[in-house]
């Protein structure tokens, strides 16, 4: 059995998330499943942080990457079970990247 370290997938999920606010394919993929894990909310949020950066431009990426981390580790804390999903998630959205 894998042990998931929590704060470290979501760190990782929050770093493909920051390249998702770039990358309309992804992002439209990302959303979609942040939805179905975590609820319409999370897809309505990553939608709201892609807007900031927009308007912001990149130098407000950091910022959206780092309060995803802190929602992310948030709602792992609250449901651990997720945790192996959202490690997934994070490994094919890298791949895609790739």
């Amino acid at each position: 059995m894998q042990v998931l370290h929590q704060p470290r997938v979501a760190w990782d999920a929050a770093r493909v998330i920051g390249d998702a606010l770039r990358d309309d394919t992804l992002f439209d993929w990302l959303r979609q499943e942040f939805g179905s894990l975590f609820g319409p909310a999370a897809g309505d949020a990553l939608a709201e942080s892609r807007d900031r950066v927009r308007w912001a431009g990149d130098a407000r990426l950091p910022v959206e990457t780092g309060l995803w981390r802190v929602r992310l580790e948030d709602a792992l804390r609250q449901r651990p079970e997720l945790a192996d999903e959202l490690a997934g998630l994070a490994s094919v959205a890298r791949a895609h990247r790739s």
